[in-house]
């Protein structure tokens, strides 16, 4: 499989102008995919942070769509962390997002006075759903939305009550995804442009993970029994998949793209269930496990 990079030329302009916001910025609030939370982390936003010393509040969104279980994993993994606290949500529940401010504030006591507003940056990568998060939180349609990566282009900041202004910003990607299984965890969460990726690679990389962490739902899902699905490489689920769903082209070939896709949207629909594709242990081990690997490769050269 060919490596995933992706980093249009406008995000180069985005990340100037967040860290020149960052520097007016009391607060930021970075939202992460729930089911990914650490491989849709920009590592740039933390830079940024770091540079400037601003606390954060994490947010998992589309926690509706993740393994509730390893969601809570995952808040106490961040909630350990120095000026950080996290919230798990869904951003299309109105009342999930309600409780939002109040976190906010809590997170920045510096600016619970009332003298001055609280000035909070929103961030996070493509299509993670920001702008749905922008809307709810403002009760109106004040940023574009659509199911597709880089869809907002530019900054705006608004007023959040009478002591609070939220500014958004584009989806940010960075430079060089340095794990290749990261790339592919992003593609498979739709946060990758598609001239930048190969559906079927994204697909097989996403039919691994299944086999081995959730064979369950995909033998709920597509009717087959465990054990026969234990029997199957990715590459063979894929197929699988195709054959089941009446994937075919002319002649009766298999028409493994359709298959792919039709993969992929039923993850990102969350009609396979709540399935989370890292856990903090998960992450742990298999970078470990790469690293032995790049070590013993090195030494065997």
């Amino acid at each position: 499989m060919a490596t995933i990079q992706w980093f249009p030329g406008h995000m180069v302009t985005a990340r100037r102008k967040a860290a020149e916001t960052m520097a007016r910025t009391d607060l930021v609030v970075e939202v992460l995919d729930a089911r990914i939370p650490e491989a849709s982390a920009n590592p740039m936003i933390a830079q940024l942070r770091a540079h400037r010393q601003r606390p954060c509040v994490k947010i998992l969104n589309k926690s509706d769509l993740a393994c509730p279980d390893i969601t809570a994993q995952w808040l106490a993994h961040y909630r350990a962390q120095p000026d950080v606290q996290a919230v798990a949500l869904n951003s299309k529940a109105p009342r999930e997002v309600a409780r939002l401010p109040a976190i906010f504030q809590a997170a920045a006591p510096h600016r619970s006075d009332g003298t001055k507003p609280l000035r909070i940056m929103i961030m996070g990568i493509p299509n993670v759903g920001k702008s749905t998060l922008m809307n709810a939180l403002l009760q109106r349609r004040v940023a574009r939305v659509g199911d597709e990566p880089a869809v907002t282009k530019s900054q705006q900041t608004l007023d959040l009550g009478a002591h609070m202004t939220i500014t958004d910003t584009p989806g940010m990607m960075w430079p060089k995804i340095e794990r290749d299984a990261d790339g592919f965890l992003l593609a498979i969460c739709h946060a990758i442009g598609v001239n930048a990726l190969i559906e079927e690679d994204v697909a097989e990389a996403l039919a691994a993970l299944l086999l081995r962490d959730w064979p369950g739902t995909l033998a709920a899902r597509y009717r087959e029994k465990e054990a026969a699905l234990a029997a199957l490489d990715a590459p063979a689920l894929v197929d699988l998949i195709g054959r089941k769903r009446g994937c075919l082209l002319k002649g009766g070939a298999l028409d493994r793209e359709k298959a792919a896709r039709i993969l992929l949207t039923d993850f990102r629909a969350g009609l396979l269930g709540r399935i989370s594709l890292e856990s903090p242990a998960s992450r742990a081990a298999d970078i470990a496990a790469e690293q032995a690997a790049a070590e013993h490769e090195a030494i065997a050269s």
